[in-house]
Order: C-alpha cells, then structure tokens, then sequence
C-alpha cells in the first residue's frame, strides 16, 4: 500500500471513532512553583527534562512529559469541593511498591490524608502544595476481565467507595507475610455504615 493509500485509509469514515492511544501528561497551575516541582519530584519519583521561571516539565517513565507545571502568580486557592478534577491517579506494579513508596514519602514527612481499599485497587491519596490531589494505587485483582466483571457486580453497586484502613497496620500485615489474596481483600462495610461515610477530603 502507497503512503498516500495509508493516509486515505487512516481518514476514511469506515474507521469510525477512534479513542486515544494513551494518556499523556496533566498541566498543574500553581504559585508555588518551586515547591509544586519538589512535591511531584518526589512522590513520582520523576525527573524534570525542562525548568524555567514559568514552566516545569516531569517525567518518570518513557513518555517526554508526564507532569507539566505552570507558575502563575497570585492564583486563588481552590475550594477543595469546587467543580473540577477531583484527583489523578497513578499505578503501581505491584503492593509491594506501593508500600515501599509509602514509607519512603512518610520518612520524607509526606503522608496520605487517605488510605482505602477500593475493591480493584489498594490506594493512598495525597495531597500536592495546593491541595490537588493525587492516587498512588495499585491493582489487586488480577487481570482487567475480572475487574470489569467486578465493577458491574452487585457488591461494586452497594459500595462504589470502599472501605478505608490503616497504612501502618497495613504495612505490618504485609511484612508479617500474610497472602496477598487476604490482605488485600475488600472487607465488608461494618453494619449499618453508609459507604459515603469512607469518604475523606
């Protein structure tokens, strides 16, 4: 096939809609710039590829940007319930990562504000200098089949939340050596309590 029958091809309508490759980057606005750059330095573990007094660029993986950040001086802070993106996430390869990245931020004085398991992920969410926030997670049930199949399940439907936990007591079950099939199994919701009340802001 020609270069020009390629390109016809990749136009014609017969394709249909076509969904993106992948995610690539979010942009943070912050007046905070310095200490924004430091924050996602750390807790990403990334490297910035390009720094100016305006803007920042990160990466930690193969992408040329992940995290772009912008100095805007004298910005508001953001009500933490107004409309906008709630948080950004991020996986990890396994819990065992995750937990290591846990007690690596919390030496660094970095903490989660909240810890839950929400069923297909184990997650600590975080807060950056202006209060966006941001998901360190990792996948608990094995492949995406079952994990979709888990999601459209009554138990999802009764707890789209999840139920929150303790990181530390987390932490000592996993180095104590307890299966990561118990350990990371949902537990129930305790009698009478309303998902919503796993909630933190």
């Amino acid at each position: 096939m020609s270069e020009i029958d390629e390109r016809a091809r990749k136009l014609s309508s017969d394709r249909g809609a076509i969904a993106p490759a992948k995610f690539a980057h979010v942009v943070r606005r912050t007046s905070k710039f310095e200490e924004c750059i430091r924050w996602y330095q750390t807790v990403l573990k990334a490297e910035v590829v390009h720094s100016d007094a305006m803007l920042a660029f990160l990466t930690y993986d193969d992408e040329h940007h992940r995290v772009a950040i912008a100095a805007l001086p004298g910005l508001e802070d953001a009500s933490p319930m107004a409309v906008g993106v709630d948080h950004i996430a991020y996986t990890y390869a396994d819990l065992g990562d995750l937990l290591s990245t846990y007690v690596r931020l919390k030496g660094e004085g970095i903490e989660p504000f909240w810890c839950i398991n929400h069923g297909p992920t184990v997650s600590m969410y975080y807060k950056d200098p202006d209060g966006g926030r941001v998901e360190l997670q990792v996948d608990v049930i094995p492949t995406r089949e079952a994990i979709d199949t888990w999601m459209r399940s009554d138990e999802f439907a009764k707890n789209p939340i999840g139920v929150i936990f303790d990181a530390d007591e987390f932490l000592e079950r996993y180095k104590a050596g307890e299966p990561l099939s118990l350990l990371c199994e949902r537990p129930q919701l305790p009698e009478g309590v309303d998902p919503s009340e796993m909630l933190r802001f």
